[in-house]
């Protein structure tokens, strides 16, 4: 088939890692099916009002064009979709549109179904469609999640909580979860010398919500009470505020940061550790976690969103949100070796089974042929 990725999210060059879970799911259906992706997105410091930026990326044609940035809301609304527009029109006509994220973005999916009759499906992503935020979400938003939803096909979130999520926010649609893809290739697990130390990892966007000075207190902790540990942390956040911290701990010599890096070196600071930690207020699913397991390694993370339902008995550790003392009590395990994990093996045959991009490229054909065929 045909398929068309259109993306509220993507990776691009004012935000390269954005997204970068969507661009994985297009790789994935890429397997099997003949793959162009479409994306919009503002920038203020452009002069022309569109520019066109049409490569080969991982084997697929990606289209993304930026349009003149502006402050007022409706005109770059307006701008997006004459965008989208001008972008869909040097692309060949799918035979099914896989949007993603019910942002208002996905309106210009609503509009291909209604002048081009080609249907269309959507991956949802998005913490703010999750129950409990749902409060904090706007109306405006909420209304137009709904009204997207109810032109699509099919829902696909990524995760379970999400799904009931959505459900209580009165979408009827047919809906299944179909997760974040690992790519169990660069993701592989890798015998390392015996260490004595501990070794903890931590990658993410590094804001608020992650509580990354929270994990280091935590480490910091652990070292005051003679444990032979270090910690690995960073991602493409503010990684000064970190260093500041550390410094004023006077922990540099146990705990490294580190800014953006590429998805190989994620891979390999995995595979050098023993344990990951996420310690978030929020996640639909987290696919650090799988991304984790894929290379053996269990976990130690928050009990919200998602996560719960991908740290199975034996994989990992569970703990409450902002709880600092289940944090370090959890870690103090970990290091004293109280707790049993499954074999690296049947971590990453998990990720495999249910995670690999042969696997979601299959539940993603399934949902495909539903829809196409009717």
């Amino acid at each position: 088939m045909k398929i068309l990725f259109l993306s509220s999210w993507f990776p691009n060059k004012l935000e390269p890692t954005n997204g970068n879970f969507i661009q994985r799911h297009a790789e994935a259906v890429a397997l099997e099916h003949e793959v162009e992706i479409l994306h919009t997105i503002g920038d203020f410091n452009q002069t022309e009002t569109f520019v066109f930026d049409d490569k080969v990326i991982n084997g697929i044609r990606t289209l993304i064009v930026y349009y003149k940035n502006s402050k007022n809301p409706v005109q770059n609304f307006l701008r997006r979709m004459k965008a989208y527009k001008m972008g869909f029109a040097k692309m060949q006509k799918p035979d099914l549109v896989h949007a993603n994220v019910l942002h208002n973005n996905m309106l210009f999916a609503v509009y291909l179904k209604r002048k081009f009759k080609i249907p269309f499906v959507v991956s949802e992503h998005w913490t703010a469609l999750q129950h409990q935020n749902l409060g904090k979400t706007s109306g405006i938003i909420k209304w137009i999640a709904k009204f997207i939803a109810k032109n699509a096909s099919y829902i696909l979130p990524v995760s379970e909580n999400l799904l009931e999520s959505l459900r209580s926010l009165g979408i009827k649609i047919p809906m299944k979860v179909i997760s974040n893809v690992v790519n169990t290739e660069v993701f592989d697990i890798k015998i390392n010398d015996e260490n004595p130390t501990v070794k903890f990892l931590h990658i993410s966007s590094l804001i608020p919500r992650k509580r990354p000075d929270k994990i280091i207190e935590a480490i910091y902790k652990l070292k005051q009470s003679h444990y032979n540990v270090s910690l690995e942390i960073g991602g493409d956040g503010d990684t000064e505020t970190l260093r500041n911290l550390i410094k004023k701990l006077n922990a540099e010599n146990y705990i490294s940061v580190f800014d953006e890096i590429s998805y190989a070196e994620v891979a390999e600071k995995m595979q050098n550790s023993d344990c990951f930690i996420l310690f978030s207020d929020n996640e639909t699913q987290g696919c650090v976690i799988l991304e984790s397991y894929a290379c053996g390694k269990p976990v130690i993370a928050t009990a919200v969103g998602g996560v719960p339902e991908f740290v199975k008995p034996g994989f990992g550790i569970l703990i409450e949100k902002a709880n600092e003392t289940e944090l370090y009590e959890a870690m103090k395990s970990f290091a004293d070796q109280k707790m049993k994990f499954e074999k690296p093996e049947i971590l990453r045959q998990y990720v495999l089974d249910n995670f690999s991009k042969e696997s979601i490229c299959r539940q993603f054909t399934a949902i495909y042929n539903q829809v196409v065929k009717g």
